[in-house]
């Protein structure tokens, strides 16, 4: 308990306490006995829980792991609990002796139930409703309406009762709310599924503040409503039938929980060793920390009830219209001295009956020397108290009500306050506040010295002498005065800078973005969401800009990351210059920004803003001792011309944007409805592509490639072709984007593979024995995170197929921008025997230090240098050169898009290997192409 504040027992004169003591101590021999008989040694008793194994109940944990359970006799068994009204069940049913439950246990002994508190170890409730933070000013009042987790949808809105009086109390009627079933998951409050949620104080903030979420946390004590929290229960009929077993389980119970709150760190080891490993060891440690002023050990006797504040928990059920007034619940709270059955009690009159006489005479004569030892215990426990005082981790002091004056100020408190004896000697307590903070001081401390509330706690910054600032978590309780003694306050600091600089740190790193400081998505959705609402109210527009660097990534690629975002941060000054201050600049990620301009009476203004920051991003960046040029692609919709949802205005622009990049960068597009139309068939497009898979609409066509010298078919190149059943034949220019953006790719590579291979097994087997087929790869296909050639090879070797029967044709631009994962790609081709051919050769970013490093079988001479071949031409010089570089470093080429005789007889005379084109054969659909192969092998 409290040291200013004394338990409410009848008054007994000390000296005569201590008398009667040892009085006791010289009762008979039998009667010793007959006490020791009453004790139950190694007597089995169950614990039932109110939740899973966590810091919660680690009081319980250590007096079973330290021995005090075993050291009273008991063999306790602790069970987890799977619901609210578990214990309280358990306990009356008799299939436990014991269990923990709230304050809500009074309107069970109202209602008749034989429940019987034997402790409080939560001095305070730890429910609170945690609710997303909306503005600097916390107020309740904004969940009027909203979405909030109570509890369980089948619950009558009684418990927890503090809550819901807490918010009738501030004017929020919860039959009024949206009520959601409660998921007893956080993340639903982080990611928007609901408004509020009713939460455990010492350990959902935990989650809540991992994930960086900005909210507020209220208290019922804030309006005065302060409930008991977990209480430790049994049945009347266990107190009646073994009322020493209940004593030594109280006592045992409690010597385990001043363990456990000494022994924080020990305890949290323990539960992870040996009850649960559902939370990690910080979570343990956060949720002891925050039951220090829940359960208050230093300040409070573990387990000590208060009839008066059950007295006030009574009344706000009475408010709840849950109990009558003036009910008694008598009974109800656990008395050790009274807690013997009567045949004992008879027992014990009669023995203190036959020694009343030579207590009498012995109280006489050693009344002089127990009045020393008495003054002497008084001492001493003041002594204790100062000690505790002296020593407490929390800052503590003694404040005058009327005048503020500082009358006894720990060490702490001092250290805290960055101020000396002499300066709180001299001061008031205002005196050392931060300016803005002494308005709510003053106001909280009317409300409690005008009895509106029995404590407040708040959170206030301290100006240190050095005049730094500490921000403290300050919690004051008006103090019974003596009798003609001053009014005099408690407050009791903690230092909670560290953890409001967090706060803000986490704030900052949520809703801004490190590297350039500017808004990111999160805080540009919230702003865009709040301008759309002041547009709609006073008829203005809002014009927002989607703005991506154009060649931004060959920055990253040739100077480096590091470079890369050094221009990133001066494209977002510049672009920040180019528009208001009331206007937002956003960096979305990666090279995208956004920008929202506000209040427009007319469009014509964002031309110009637009231009500006396009000329502005085409001014060279300075990189160190390189120079960087990029320029900008913008979209631009308008509020509310073309959407009204922040989701379509943002997809408007990101269109818009699309445009201005497919005219040539370097400019920006407005969205029109168009656009729109054009967004809305790809997506039916893109849907129709998913049904094509499944349905059979995807066919394979051949085009042959020949021997240049036979004239021989010895391979084919596979092509795909998808014929829709409305549209008809859809180019593979069309639908292969459409799979790639949306990862269908991979489904129709796949197909492709496993049809060529079919195809392929019967060539060989028929035509020639070393018949070859090409499939292209889309470079999304080939860097594909996590994907690999295992299934192909596989299915190779279970068809008893070379590797060779296969080639596979990729483009240069992917050994260009080669990583690691294309690397290996390329090695388990080459391990597996199946060759690589490089598509449209010349046209790219040739480079023969490619050609080298990785293993290529064919060069594919592309259409552009074929289709213009004449006798001394540059085209024709080219294409010899191809060929004989490639047959100088052993590989094989194969000219496309030859179409006349012409060509194909240069490409023979240039020692050219293979040829492929309309010459030889279009492409055709399977069947056709193996009848084709089939008659060229009669004819042959």
């Amino acid at each position: 308990m409290p040291f200013y504040q004394l338990p409410r027992h009848v008054p007994l004169d000390p000296v005569a306490l201590l008398s009667f003591r040892r009085l006791i101590a010289l009762l008979p021999l039998a009667l010793g006995l007959f006490l020791a008989s009453a004790a139950h040694a190694g007597e089995r008793v169950v614990l039932q829980l109110r939740h899973t194994h966590q810091f919660q109940f680690a009081g319980y944990y250590a007096a079973l792991e330290k021995g005090y359970y075993r050291d009273a006799g008991l063999e306790v068994q602790i069970l987890e609990g799977a619901g609210r009204d578990v214990p309280e069940r358990e306990v009356l049913e008799g299939r436990a002796q014991f269990g923990i439950g709230s304050s809500a246990l009074l309107l069970s002994r109202m209602a008749g139930k034989p429940v019987v508190v034997l402790g409080v170890v939560f001095q305070h409730s730890p429910y609170a409703i945690a609710m997303r933070r909306y503005g600097e000013q916390p107020d309740l009042r904004r969940l009027a309406g909203g979405r909030i987790m109570l509890g369980r949808l089948d619950d009558d809105l009684k418990r927890p009762n503090e809550v819901v009086a807490y918010l009738r109390r501030e004017g929020i009627v919860p039959e009024q709310l949206q009520r959601l079933e409660h998921s007893y998951d956080p993340m639903d409050l982080v990611h928007g599924r609901v408004d509020a949620m009713l939460v455990y104080t010492t350990n959902e903030p935990d989650y809540l503040d991992r994930a960086g979420f900005a909210y507020d946390l209220y208290n019922p004590r804030a309006a005065g409503i302060d409930f008991y929290g977990d209480n430790l229960f049994t049945s009347e009929q266990e107190v009646q039938d073994h009322p020493e077993r209940v004593k030594q389980f109280r006592a045992a119970s409690l010597r385990g929980w001043q363990y456990a709150m000494s022994h924080p760190e020990e305890m949290a080891d323990l539960i992870l060793a040996k009850y649960s490993r559902r939370h990690d060891r910080q979570h343990l440690l956060h949720e002891a920390r925050q039951m220090v002023p829940l359960v208050q050990p230093v300040l409070v006797e573990m387990g000590y009830m208060n009839p008066a504040r059950w007295q006030h928990i009574a009344s706000v059920y009475t408010t709840l219209g849950l109990l009558a007034p003036g009910a008694s619940f008598d009974g109800f709270l656990y008395n050790a001295d009274a807690a013997m059955d009567l045949p004992w009690l008879y027992r014990i009159l009669a023995g203190v009956g036959l020694l009343v006489l030579v207590g009498a005479v012995v109280h006489v004569l050693l009344l002089a020397r127990e009045r020393r030892r008495a003054a002497d215990a008084i001492r001493a426990g003041e002594e204790r108290f100062r000690t505790m005082f002296e020593a407490s981790p929390m800052g503590i002091a003694l404040i005058d009500a009327a005048s503020g004056a500082f009358t006894d100020v720990n060490p702490r408190y001092r250290e805290i306050a960055g101020r000396s004896a002499e300066a709180f000697a001299q001061h008031t307590w205002p005196d050392f506040m931060h300016p803005d903070d002494v308005g709510v001081w003053r106001s909280e401390m009317q409300r409690l010295m005008s009895g509106a509330v029995r404590e407040f706690r708040t959170t206030i910054r301290l100006i240190r002498a050095d005049g730094s600032t500490v921000w403290v978590e300050a919690s004051v309780v008006p103090l019974a005065p003596p009798r003609g003694g001053p009014r005099m306050k408690l407050c009791m600091i903690e230092d909670v800078t560290d953890q409001k600089e967090n706060e803000a740190l986490i704030w900052q790193q949520a809703n801004f973005d490190t590297l350039t400081q500017l808004p990111n998505r999160r805080m540009f959705l919230d702003r865009l969401q709040h301008d759309i609402v002041k547009s709609r109210r006073d008829g203005s527009r809002i014009a927002i800009l989607f703005i991506d660097l154009d060649h931004f990534k060959e920055v990253n690629d040739t100077l480096g990351h590091q470079q890369g975002d050094v221009l990133l941060v001066d494209a977002a000054r510049r672009i920040a210059a180019c528009v208001r201050e009331s206007d937002t600049v956003a960096r979305l990620g990666g090279d995208e920004f956004t920008v929202i301009l506000t209040e427009l009476t007319e469009t014509r203004c964002v031309d110009g803003i637009a231009q500006n920051i396009i000329d502005s991003l085409l001014a060279p960046f300075q990189l160190g001792q390189e120079q960087a040029f990029v320029s900008a692609s913008i979209g631009i919709t308008l509020y509310p011309d073309d959407a009204v949802s922040v989701g379509d205005l943002l997809k408007h622009a990101d269109q818009a944007m699309y445009v201005a990049k497919g005219a040539g960068r370097n400019r920006f597009s407005y969205f029109t409805p168009a656009l729109q139309v054009a967004a809305q068939n790809r997506m039916r497009l893109t849907n129709d592509l998913r049904s094509a898979v499944k349905g059979d609409q995807l066919k394979l066509y051949f085009q042959p490639i020949v021997h240049l010298k036979t004239g021989r078919v010895v391979k084919a190149e596979a092509l795909l072709r998808w014929q829709h059943p409305q549209r008809g034949l859809v180019s593979p220019l069309e639908f292969i984007p459409l799979a790639e953006s949306s990862g269908l790719i991979v489904d129709i590579g796949q197909w492709v593979f496993n049809e060529a291979v079919r195809w392929v097994q019967r060539w060989r087997r028929d035509i020639h024995p070393e018949f070859q087929v090409s499939l292209n790869q889309s470079p999304v296909e080939f860097q594909r995170e996590g994907g690999s050639y295992d299934v192909w090879l596989r299915t190779l070797r279970e068809m008893d197929m070379p590797g060779q029967a296969i080639v596979v044709e990729i483009t240069e631009g992917l050994l260009l921008d080669a990583s690691t994962m294309v690397t290996d790609k390329l090695l388990q081709l080459r391990d597996g025997g199946i060759q690589v051919a490089l598509d449209d050769f010349g046209t790219g970013y040739s480079s023969l230090s490619y050609l080298n490093k990785f293993d290529i079988d064919y060069l594919k001479i592309d259409r552009s240098f074929v289709s213009n071949l004449a006798p001394e031409s540059s085209d024709m010089a080219l294409s010899e050169a191809i060929i004989v570089m490639a047959h100088k470093l052993g590989l094989h080429v194969i000219a496309e898009g030859v179409e006349t005789a012409s060509q194909r007889d240069l490409l023979a005379a240039a020692n050219c290997d293979f040829g492929q084109g309309y010459l030889f054969g279009k492409p055709i659909p399977a069947e056709e192409f193996d009848a084709f192969l089939a008659d060229r092998l009669a004819i042959g």
